[in-house]
């Protein structure tokens, strides 16, 4: 059978096109490192999610070496937590749950499409392969506000990314003769040590300390000045560690004052 030259090119022509649709597809969800949502993700209930352990607090979290898990929760009209902070050139593995309506999870010129459903968890994993900003929006319709529901994801070099958090506990007030305290936590997120330095600052005091904070767990830093050094009245505080930084007050006040302030017992 004698086949045309112009058959033989749209043959050839339609082959080649089924060929390129077989490798887009396998690229967009293999060669990105992408999985989409299937029917065994979790669920959760939208009015427990404050005592969830994963969404209680919405973080990035380490789970293994260059591996980390993101817990999103959206709601009207945000998404938490905003910006999400992720490293570069890692998988990242995002959790996405609502906790009140129907929302969107879509990072245009990525993979990254879902749906965000009250009491179901989506799961979808990526791996940003250079730093930059990533804009996330809500592409379902939610609600009057809608078209400014929107957030950012960051993706960050290795050597910006970091998961350290600082929280400080101080007085308002002490009389004179008392010490002032301040203890400064430092939270290490990541599974590898952290040495770092920490600053205080207390009135015209200043305090320095290194700190070495094991992988996953906290340490406490106490920085101490007595209350006469200072001399009555108001007085700024700091504490800082890397990019950091936590800042108030504590005022000096007399002994009457002190117990107004405090109660009088009955």
């Amino acid at each position: 059978m004698r086949i045309h030259t112009y058959e033989k090119l749209w043959i050839v022509g339609s082959m080649v096109l089924i060929v390129a649709l077989i490798v887009t597809i396998t690229y967009g969800s293999v060669g990105l490192g992408i999985t989409m949502i299937d029917d065994e993700d979790e669920n959760v209930a939208p009015n427990e999610l404050n005592d969830d352990e994963r969404f209680g607090e919405p973080r990035v979290e380490q789970v293994g070496e260059n591996e980390y898990a993101a817990y999103v929760v959206a709601q009207t009209f945000i998404f938490q937590p905003d910006p999400i902070e992720v490293p570069a050139n890692s998988e990242v593995t995002f959790h996405v749950t609502s906790r009140d309506v129907i929302h969107g999870f879509y990072v245009p010129g990525t993979n990254l499409n879902a749906m965000a459903i009250p009491g179901q968890v989506a799961e979808m994993t990526v791996e940003f392969n250079n730093p930059g900003e990533y804009g996330l929006v809500c592409h379902e319709y939610c609600g009057s506000g809608h078209h400014d529901m929107e957030g950012l994801i960051v993706a960050q070099s290795e050597d910006e990314f970091d998961l350290t958090d600082l929280s400080v506990e101080a007085p308002d007030t002490v009389a004179p003769g008392e010490t002032v305290e301040l203890t400064a936590t430092v939270e290490n997120g990541q599974l590898e040590p952290l040495e770092t330095t920490v600053d205080a600052e207390i009135g015209n005091e200043t305090f320095q300390q290194d700190v070495t904070v094991d992988g996953e767990s906290s340490e406490n830093v106490t920085f101490t000045v007595e209350s006469d050094a200072l001399g009555e009245g108001e007085h700024d505080w700091s504490a800082s560690v890397d990019d950091y930084e936590e800042t108030g007050s504590v005022e000096v006040v007399p002994n009457e004052t002190a117990e107004t302030e405090g109660g009088e017992e009955s």
